[in-house]
């Protein structure tokens, strides 16, 4: 285990978190130097001095294992999240340590589940800081600290093929290096038009520049209560859906269709899978709440539908109504789309329509082969034909996954939460949706969960983050360090 790369590159992730802070505390002397002026600075005083320290005082060394790499990864996240709810613990009001935890890990993970029931007390310092988790953590915080790696480096090699999924990099024709910056320079660019879009449809620069960080990341913190309901615009609504759509959209498919100006990019299997998918889904929350009274225009359910759908689907978790009175057929259909979540290549959570799709033709193979068992049964997507060594290691995480949600399930209702908060937070945390269903819907805050409850729901967020391998990697090695040490 080599502890210098290791700290090195951890050192470098907690700089991109200070540099953050400093910007807050920068938004902070504009107001005047609110109250949040001081948790902030201290904060990022703190986390500069800990990220610099490996930088100052540790030799270089390019050498890096396998086992560095998952280290490196695990660090990383973990430690932005420990040094992320500074601020929030240092400026108190409901931000008790648990709850500051809980608000930070759902920042970095770009979940967007909150803790507070007054967002709009907090001072516009803190509230910056929080999106800026969101912008930190949606393309990944291994990958900030990797566009400031060399591209000559085996430690960039190593963590661009541990930090991306394996989903997404086959999609891509480019080299690993390569790859890194094309999700930058997606991501970046949402960001950037986003913030422009918001601008021109009437937010306030402050307002414009939060929500942009939280929609290109897929997070969902807004710096209202209402979030998007709060501007009672058509057009921000509609922005919102288009920038929440192209978040949860392969990042390479995305990049080549603007590259080449062509729609060639689009006609890829699992894009119109989800795509269709999300059609579907929103239709029918759409219809459900028309017919069950819970709208009395049929275009306000269809747009509150579609809306909700695309939040849910993206990860997003903007809101223009309030779903803790839904009737239970909406929720459920929703329920759907935060198990699948968004295309893998992108910010989003879930399980990835990629593998649903993997998952729905190797059942379709597998009767296939009962009905004609001479015949050749070939899984394919698009003109790709998937092996069967390819196909095991995602249904395998689907199956993990289901479990874990089982498990966490019971845990919260074990910890104190209702049945319907366990299983529903539990699933948005995994799927890192951030809202649920009932009390922890749209418009509530998971403030009411007990304590260890949260703790976890932060686990889930985590796993679902970083999608359980490296964590569960971590966990293997540090087992088996005990089992050489026996």
């Amino acid at each position: 285990m080599n502890l210098r790369v290791i700290s090195r590159n951890v050192g470098y992730a907690l700089l991109v978190s200070a540099l953050f802070m400093f910007l807050s505390v920068f938004v902070s002397i504009m107001d005047g130097h609110d109250s949040a002026f001081a948790p902030l600075l201290v904060s990022a005083l703190i986390t500069l001095v800990v990220g610099a320290f490996p930088l100052i005082f540790v030799r270089r060394s390019s050498t890096l294992t396998l086992k560095d790499g998952y280290l490196t990864i695990f660090l990383s996240w973990l430690l932005s999240f420990i040094f992320g709810m500074l601020p929030y613990a240092l400026w108190g009001g409901p931000f008790s340590l648990a709850n500051a935890w809980f608000e930070s890990v759902s920042g970095f993970t770009t979940t967007g589940a909150t803790i507070l029931d007054n967002i709009e007390a907090l001072p516009r310092s803190l509230l910056f800081w929080r999106s800026a988790t969101h912008f930190i953590g949606g393309l990944g915080v291994v990958v900030f600290l990797l566009l400031i790696i060399p591209n000559s480096s085996p430690v960039k090699l190593r963590l661009t093929s541990m930090e991306l999924s394996s989903l997404s990099k086959d999609s891509y024709s480019v080299r690993a290096n390569r790859t890194v910056y094309i999700f930058a320079y997606v991501y970046l660019g949402l960001a950037v038009l986003a913030f422009l879009s918001y601008m021109l449809a009437g937010m306030s620069p402050f307002d414009a520049v939060c929500h942009a960080f939280s929609v290109s990341a897929t997070g969902g913190f807004s710096t209202r209560n209402l979030s998007i309901a709060a501007f009672d615009s058509r057009v921000i609504e509609l922005l919102t859906m288009v920038f929440m759509l192209l978040s949860s959209l392969h990042f390479g498919l995305v990049f080549l269709t603007f590259a080449t100006r062509s729609i060639k990019p689009l006609k890829n299997p699992v894009l119109r899978f989800y795509l269709v998918s999300l059609v579907v889904l929103s239709f029918l929350v759409g219809l459900s709440l028309k017919v069950q009274g819970v709208e009395q225009s049929l275009g306000k359910a269809m747009w509150n539908g579609a809306f909700q759908t695309i939040s849910v689907a993206s990860t997003s978790g903007f809101a223009i109504t309030d779903n803790a009175a839904w009737p239970m057929l909406p929720c459920i259909l929703l329920m759907f789309a935060a198990f699948m979540c968004g295309c893998a290549g992108s910010t989003t959570g879930g399980v990835k329509a990629d593998r649903i799709l993997v998952l729905l033709k190797s059942v379709g193979r597998q009767i296939n082969k009962i009905l004609h068992p001479s015949s050749v049964n070939e899984i394919k997507l698009g003109s790709r034909i998937i092996r069967d060594d390819d196909v095991s290691p995602h249904l395998l995480y689907i199956a993990m996954y289901c479990g874990i949600l089982a498990v966490s399930t019971l845990l919260a209702i074990l910890f104190g939460a209702n049945t319907s908060a366990a299983f529903s937070g539990s699933l948005s945390s995994l799927g890192n949706v951030g809202p649920a269903i009932r009390e922890l819907g749209f418009m509530g805050s998971f403030n009411s969960v007990p304590s260890l409850a949260k703790l976890v729901y932060s686990l889930d967020m985590f796993l679902g983050r970083v999608e359980i391998y490296p964590v569960l990697a971590v966990v293997a090695m540090i087992f088996d360090r005990r089992r050489n040490q026996l």
